[in-house]
C-alpha cells in the first residue's frame, strides 16, 4: 500500500501540516511528488485540492482510518507540480515550513477575482426574435423593444453601453434573460502593466563581433548533454542586454518561454521598454508595486501562453510558464536577489534548481560578478563568457579619486569637492546631464551631542533616529517619531545636531551652488507611490532636469546617453557596514556608478569622493579592474573562512522575551556541539544581531562555517527536529539563512 503526504490549503497557517491519504491501486503508477490531487477533507468529506509532497509505504495511523485520494487533477506533469517540487527543494535547502515555501512559489491564489467585461447576446433565432419584437412594439415596454431591436441588428452588445444608451436596466435585462430572449456572456480582461502605445517597435540590433562570439559560446554550452549555468561578464556598456535578446530569440523560436530577472523595481521602466520594443506583446512585467489583481493576470497570461517573456525582480522567477526554456539573471551580484523573509532563498541558486527541474538554461550577467558566481566560473562549475569592450567602441569613463581629507584641509566644507564642482559647471554649460550618487536616503542622519557623544536612539529598536527636514526624528524600522531635542537629554548641552548627508541635502547644495539648475531626486521617499520610478526616469530621459540626485537605485543598469558626469559623494559609507561583504558591495556599487556615464556618443567622466582613497576596493573600481579586486578580496575570505571560501549558515532567533531568547539560543549552541563533534565546524555566537531589537522584538544569531554545504544542511535538518519537539521554542521564531 502506498500513502501520500498531502498539504491541503496554503492560504491557511492553521493547516500548516501534512495529512496522509491512501493512494488507490489504479493511481499507484501515476502518482508522483508534486502532483495536484482531489481529496475528501474534514467531517463532511468536502472535496478539496491538495499537493503531494511525499510518498511512503508506512502509515502514520491505523490504515483503516486513512481516507483515499479521489483523483489526480492531471496524470501529466504540470507547471504547478514542477513548482511544488521546487518548493520542496527550497524547504529542504533554506529551512522553512512547506506552506511558507509553497506560498513563495505559488503566490497567486484563485480567490483573486478576474476582471471581466459583460456582453448581452441574442439567445433566439433571428426569425423568432423578429416575432417577439413585433409583439413588444405594441406594448409599453420601450426599453425592451430598443434593446431587442439593437440585438437583432448587432447580435452582441457591451452591457455598460446598452445600459447607458438604450436604458437597459438590470430589471430589463433580467426579465429578457428569464424569458430566454438574451443571454449574458463574459470576456476576461487582463490587467496589463505595460502601456505599449508609446513604445515604438525596433528590429533586432546587429551584434558586434564580440557580442556575436559571446552568444555563440553560450549556445554551444547549451548543446552539451548537461549544460552548465553561464556567467556573462561584460564591462558596463558592453551590450549584455543585446546578447540576452539574441538568446531569447533562440528560445522563442523553439516555442519556449523566458524569465528575465532584474534586481530593482527602478530598473523595470527602461528594461521593459527595451524588451517590449523588441518582442512586443510577448513581454510582460511583474513587480511588488502591482496590485494582486495585476499580478494574478500576468501569471494567468503566462500560464495560458499569452506571454512568452516575463521581466521582473526576484518574484518573477516563479512565473508559471508551461515550457520554460531560459532564466536570465541580470546584475546577478545584487543583494536584492536574496530574500529577507522565510524561506530566505537566493534567486541565483533557486533559478538553477528550477532550471534543473524544467530542463531550462540559466545565464547570469554582470560587470562585477559576485565572488560566489565568479569562483564557480573559475572552477568550471559555471561556463564563463566575457565582453571586454563597450558597444560601439566607446571609451570607458575617466575616473578621478578625490581625498576628502585634503578638501577639509583646504578649507572646503561642502559635500561637493572643488574638482566635482568645476566638472559640474563645465557639463552644465554644455547642456549635458549629471548624476550624483549617495548611498543614503532623504534628509536623514543621526542626531548626536558634540559635548558628550550621546546619540538619540529609538526606544523600540537598537538604531539611531534619523532627522527629517520637518524637525522630526524618525525610526526607519518601526516608524517611531518624536521631536528633535533642543538640548542633550543626557548632559544638557545645547551642542546637539544632526549629521546631514542625505539626498535632499545634496539637492539643496546643488541648487545653491548652481542657481537655476534643474534637479530631480530619486530615493526611497520620492518613489513611494506606484509609477513614481517611471515618472522620474522618463522626466530625466526627456531632459526635464540637468542633475539627477539619488541613492543606489540610480546607478544600476540605467542607460542615459547624455549623462557625461557621475559624482559619487561619499564612497566610504558602504565600506563601514557590519557585513563581511562590505568591500565587495562598495566595489560593485562604484563600478556601476562609474558605468552610468559616457554611454552615448560623448565621453564620460566620474569623480569618486572618499576618506579612504588607498582602499583596494576604491582603487580597483577606479581602474574598473575586476580581476585585481577578486584576487585581493578572495585572499581575505580564505583567511577568515567566509563564503565562497567556505559555506555559512546563520541561525536567526527572535522573540519578545530577551531572557527566554538568550536561553533558547544557548541550548541551540549546546545541541550543535552534541550532534557535530568534528573540529572542522566553526561556530560563532550566540550574539546579538547587527540590530539587536526591532519593534520590541529581540534578535540574536549563531553563525556556522564549514567547507561542505551538505554538512550545514544536515545540521539544519537535525536542529529543525530538535526545535519541533521542544516546547521551550514555541515562543521563539527561528530562521535559517545560508550564504
Amino acid at each position: 500500500m502506498i500513502y501520500a503526504d498531502i498539504i491541503i490549503d496554503i492560504s491557511s497557517e492553521k493547516l500548516d501540516k501534512t495529512f496522509q491519504y491512501r493512494v488507490p491501486e489504479e493511481l499507484e503508477q501515476e502518482i508522483k511528488v508534486g502532483m495536484v490531487v482531489s481529496i475528501p477533507f474534514g467531517n463532511g468529506n468536502k472535496i478539496r485540492k491538495g499537493y503531494v509532497i511525499g510518498l511512503t509505504d508506512k502509515p502514520k495511523v491505523d490504515p483503516d482510518r486513512i481516507k483515499a485520494i479521489s483523483q489526480c487533477s492531471s496524470g501529466q506533469e504540470t507547471t504547478e507540480s514542477r513548482l511544488i517540487i521546487l518548493a520542496a527543494w527550497m524547504r529542504e535547502n533554506y529551512g522553512s515550513t512547506m506552506i511558507q515555501a509553497l506560498k513563495t512559489v505559488l503566490p497567486i491564489q484563485e480567490k483573486i477575482r478576474a476582471k471581466e467585461k459583460r456582453y448581452l447576446c441574442l439567445n433566439v433565432s433571428e426569425e423568432e426574435g423578429r416575432k417577439i419584437l413585433e409583439g413588444l412594439e405594441k406594448t409599453r415596454f420601450k426599453a425592451r423593444t430598443r434593446l431587442l431591436r439593437e440585438l437583432l441588428d448587432k447580435k452582441r452588445l457591451e452591457y455598460t453601453l446598452a445600459a447607458k444608451e438604450l436604458g437597459a436596466t438590470s430589471a430589463v435585462v433580467g426579465k429578457m434573460k428569464e424569458q430566454g430572449i438574451l443571454r449574458i456572456e463574459y470576456d476576461e480582461i487582463f490587467r496589463n502593466s505595460i502601456d505599449g502605445k508609446d513604445i515604438p517597435r525596433e528590429p533586432a540590433l546587429t551584434l558586434n563581433r564580440e557580442q556575436e562570439q559571446a552568444a555563440e559560446k553560450i549556445l554551444q554550452e547549451w548543446e552539451r548533454p548537461e549544460p552548465r549555468p553561464v556567467l556573462l561578464q561584460g564591462v558596463t556598456g558592453s551590450g549584455k542586454t543585446q546578447v540576452y535578446m539574441r538568446l531569447i530569440e533562440e528560445i522563442l523560436a523553439k516555442g519556449q518561454q523566458a524569465v528575465v530577472l532584474i534586481p530593482e523595481i527602478a530598473l523595470t521602466y527602461q528594461t521593459v521598454r527595451r524588451f517590449y520594443a523588441r518582442f512586443g506583446e510577448k513581454v510582460s512585467v511583474i513587480n511588488s508595486r502591482q496590485s494582486q489583481g495585476e499580478r494574478y493576470d500576468q501569471f494567468k497570461r503566462a500560464r495560458g501562453g499569452g506571454v512568452q517573456v516575463m521581466v521582473g525582480p526576484r518574484s518573477a522567477l516563479f512565473t508559471p510558464f508551461p515550457d520554460l526554456g531560459l532564466i536570465i539573471i541580470d546584475e546577478e551580484h545584487e543583494p536584492s536577489y536574496k530574500s529577507e523573509s522565510t524561506p530566505r532563498y537566493h534567486a541565483r541558486e533557486t533559478a538553477i534548481a528550477r532550471a534543473g527541474i524544467e530542463h531550462a538554461r540559466v545565464v547570469l550577467g554582470s560587470a562585477t560578478p559576485s565572488l560566489e558566481a565568479y569562483s564557480r566560473a573559475q572552477s568550471g562549475e559555471y561556463g564563463l563568457v566575457k565582453l571586454t569592450a563597450r558597444y560601439g567602441d566607446r571609451p570607458m569613463p575617466q575616473v578621478s579619486v578625490i581625498d576628502l581629507r585634503e578638501e577639509l584641509r583646504g578649507g572646503n566644507r561642502s559635500v561637493l569637492s572643488r574638482s566635482l564642482q568645476e566638472k559640474m559647471k563645465e557639463r552644465l554649460e554644455k547642456k549635458e546631464q549629471i548624476m550624483l550618487f549617495l548611498n543614503r536616503r532623504g534628509y536623514a542622519g543621526f542626531v548626536s551631542c558634540r559635548s558628550c557623544g550621546f546619540v538619540v536612539k529609538c526606544p523600540h529598536c537598537d538604531v539611531s533616529l534619523s532627522e527629517h527636514n520637518n524637525g522630526r526624528l524618525l525610526c526607519h524600522y518601526c516608524g517611531y517619531e518624536t521631536r528633535k531635542p533642543q538640548v542633550c537629554p543626557q548632559c544638557g548641552s545645547p551642542y546637539i545636531g544632526g549629521f546631514k548627508a542625505g539626498t535632499q541635502q545634496i539637492e539643496k547644495v546643488v541648487r545653491d551652488t548652481f542657481p537655476g539648475v534643474r534637479t530631480l531626486r530619486m530615493d526611497f521617499d520620492t518613489t513611494r507611490n506606484k509609477g513614481s520610478y517611471e515618472q522620474i526616469l522618463a522626466a530625466f530621459a526627456a531632459h526635464e532636469a540637468d542633475v539627477l540626485v539619488g541613492t543606489q537605485m540610480i546607478v544600476k543598469g540605467h542607460d542615459f546617453p547624455d549623462v557625461t558626469l557621475v559624482g559619487v559623494i561619499a564612497a566610504d559609507l558602504s565600506l563601514n557596514a557590519e557585513d563581511y561583504r562590505c568591500g565587495e558591495r562598495t566595489f560593485q556599487l562604484l563600478c556601476q556608478a562609474v558605468g552610468r556615464c559616457g554611454r552615448g556618443m560623448k565621453a564620460g567622466e566620474a569623480v569618486i569622493q572618499t576618506y579612504h582613497p588607498e582602499h583596494y576596493s576604491i582603487q580597483a573600481s577606479a581602474a574598473q579592474d575586476y580581476q585585481t579586486f577578486y584576487e585581493e578580496e578572495m585572499s581575505y575570505r580564505m583567511l577568515l573562512d567566509y563564503p565562497p571560501a567556505s559555506h555559512m549558515l546563520a541561525i536567526l532567533g527572535s522573540g519578545e522575551n530577551e531572557e527566554v531568547l538568550t536561553q533558547a539560543m544557548h541550548y541551540l549552541e549546546l545541541y550543535i556541539y552534541r550532534i557535530y563533534r568534528e573540529k572542522d565546524l566553526h561556530v560563532i555566537g550566540p550574539a546579538y544581531a547587527a540590530i539587536g531589537k526591532v519593534k520590541d522584538i529581540y534578535r540574536q544569531v549563531i553563525y556556522l562555517k564549514h567547507k561542505e554545504y551538505k554538512t550545514l544542511v544536515r545540521i539544519k535538518d537535525q536542529m529543525e527536529k530538535y526545535i519541533e519537539i521542544n516546547s521551550g521554542f514555541r515562543k521563539i521564531y527561528i530562521q535559517f539563512d545560508f550564504s
